[in-house]
Parts: structure tokens; sequence; C-alpha cells
């Protein structure tokens, strides 16, 4: 095939990877189940130094998984057509952050989202009244950050 194979040309460059995950806010997350089965469930995201981010409850079936075994794959993926399909799947380990501060900063930027409020970037300001009722709701969550060992793209609008 000219010009390299089919997954060559298709996968995205590090900067169009970035943007991707900057442009979207949903992702599907991965983690090992007690019996090593796949646990699967998609979370609202926002992007803390450059890495997928989100809150999640300190109870939730992912942190029990993730306090058992570190790994996780996430998802982000777009289009309908075939020439649309876009995605980068981000295959490491879940860190579990305890940390108000950083849990702090997503959470403003995922619960304006789910609010349907208007989506802040990371530690820009928030309406005190909407960002009092966050901090109340984050008070039972951890955030969990992916950090990647290996990064896979694709963007078939490329050929």
């Amino acid at each position: 095939m000219a010009g390299g194979s089919k997954r060559e040309q298709i996968k995205m460059t590090p900067d169009e990877v970035a943007s991707f995950l900057a442009g979207n806010f949903k992702v599907q997350v991965a983690t090992v189940g007690k019996e090593g089965e796949p646990h699967l469930v998609t979370m609202f995201y926002a992007l803390l130094d450059g890495k997928i981010a989100f809150t999640t409850y300190k109870k939730s079936q992912k942190v029990q998984n993730l306090r058992r075994n570190p790994t996780m794959t996430c998802l982000v993926e777009d289009g309908v057509e075939y020439n649309e399909l876009r995605g980068v799947a981000l295959y490491g380990r879940g860190l579990i952050i305890e940390d108000p501060e950083p849990r702090s900063k997503v959470g403003m930027v995922v619960g304006s989202r789910m609010a349907g409020l208007p989506v802040p970037e990371i530690g820009e300001p928030v309406d005190p009244v909407v960002a009092e009722g966050i901090e109340k709701a984050l008070e039972k969550r951890v955030l969990i950050v992916m950090e990647p060992d290996r990064v896979v793209s694709w963007d078939h609008g490329k050929v």
C-alpha cells in the first residue's frame, strides 16, 4: 500500500490526539473487576495537565477495582459514518487522587457540564453558588487521572 500501512495512514499525530481529547468530554473507562472481567462505564472528563481526569464516588466499583489493580483503559471516540470514525485509546493506570485541590479543579469543569452550565477551563472561576453546590457533591468523590503507557489513535477521515 503506497504511503505505508492503513494503520499508519489513519494514526493521529500527538498534536491531533491532544486536540481531539480537548474537544471531547465523554470517555469510556475500563477497569479490571474482581474476577478479572472488564468493568466498563462512560464518564464525563476534563483534561488535567493534558491527561484525562474525572471524579467518581469513593466507593464506586471502578475505585474498588483500581485499588486492587490500577490497570485502566480509556476510549474517546466519535463519528457515525466509517470515514468519520476517530478515536483515541489510552492504556495504562488509573491513579486515585484524594487531594481536594485537583479534585475541585476537575470537578468544577465536569460539574458545570453536567449541570448544563457554561463550561469553564480548568482553574477558571465558577459562579460562587454553583461552586458551593459542586464542592458539596465532591466531598464523597475522588479524582481519577489516566496515566497512559500507550496511546493508539485513528482518524478514518485521513484516507
